[in-house]
C-alpha cells in the first residue's frame, strides 16, 4: 500500500469541530470515573515512551508528515485544538476559533495553551484563552492563528491543493525541513543549528545531487523556476 505523504484533516456538515464530547464530560463528577477515564486513561507515560491518544485523538502523535487543517464553520475549544496540531490552517472566510469550553469550566488539556502562544505570542494567546471569545478568520489571519484564508466552502479544496503542491517536491527535504522547524523551537541557535544540520545532511546526499542535475539539465540555463 502507498501511502500519501500529506494529510488534510477536515470535518462533514459545514463545521470542523466542535470540541470534546460534553455529554461524556457531564458523567465525569464521580472522582473514581474521573480518575480511571481521564486521569489515568490519557496520562502521560514518565520518560521518552509513546504518549496515548489525546482527548481529541491524534493530537499527541509526532507524525513525520505535514498535515494541514481545513476549517469550515466552528473549530472551537478541543476542535480549536486539534486544528493547531496541524502544521498549516486554511480557514474559509466564515470559519472562527474560540476556546468556548471557557463557559463550561472545562480547562483546555489537548495543546492549546502551548500550541497557541507559539503561533501568536504569549499575550496574545493569554487574551484569547483566558476570554473564550470568537476569533474570526480575518483576524486568524492577521494574528498568525492561520496561514491562508478562502471563500466559503473551499476550505478542502484550498487545503488539498496546497498538499498537492507540498507533494510535487522531492520529500526527504521537505519532511527534513519541517521537522527542522519544530524540533528547533526555543533552542538556543548554536543547538538549533545543529538540530537543523543533523536534520537536512542527510536529505541533502539522498535528493540533493539529483536535484542539482535536473537543475543543471536545463532549468538553470532557462532559469524558469516557475516549472519547478
Amino acid at each position: 500500500m502507498i501511502l500519501p505523504v500529506w494529510s488534510v484533516l477536515w470535518g462533514e456538515g459545514g463545521a470542523f469541530c466542535s470540541g470534546w464530547d460534553l455529554k461524556f464530560a457531564s458523567t465525569l463528577s464521580d472522582r473514581d470515573t474521573f480518575q480511571r477515564d481521564v486521569v489515568d486513561g490519557l496520562a502521560f507515560p514518565t520518560g521518552a515512551n509513546a504518549a496515548p491518544r489525546g482527548p481529541l485523538g491524534p493530537t499527541r502523535l509526532e507524525l513525520s508528515k505535514p498535515v494541514i487543517a481545513a476549517v469550515d464553520g466552528p473549530a472551537v475549544a478541543g476542535g480549536m485544538e486539534l486544528a493547531l496540531w496541524c502544521d498549516i490552517r486554511v480557514l474559509a472566510e466564515t470559519a472562527y476559533f474560540g476556546v468556548y469550553c471557557r463557559r463550561w469550566g472545562i480547562p483546555l488539556l489537548d495543546g492549546g495553551s502551548v500550541r497557541l502562544a507559539r503561533l501568536v505570542g504569549q499575550g496574545r494567546a493569554m487574551e484569547i484563552i483566558m476570554t473564550g471569545r470568537k476569533v474570526a478568520a480575518e483576524e486568524a489571519m492577521r494574528i498568525g492563528m492561520c496561514e491562508k484564508v478562502v471563500a466559503h466552502g473551499q476550505a478542502r479544496a484550498a487545503a488539498e491543493m496546497m498538499a498537492r503542491d507540498i507533494a510535487r517536491f522531492p520529500q526527504e527535504a521537505v519532511r527534513a525541513d519541517r521537522r527542522s522547524v519544530l524540533e528547533t523551537y526555543g533552542l538556543p541557535v548554536r543547538e538549533a543549528l545543529r538540530r537543523e544540520w543533523v536534520n537536512g545532511v542527510e536529505a541533502h546526499f539522498k535528493e540533493g545531487a539529483a536535484g542539482a542535475r535536473r537543475f543543471a539539465s536545463g532549468l538553470g540555463r532557462h532559469g524558469d523556476f516557475e516549472k519547478i
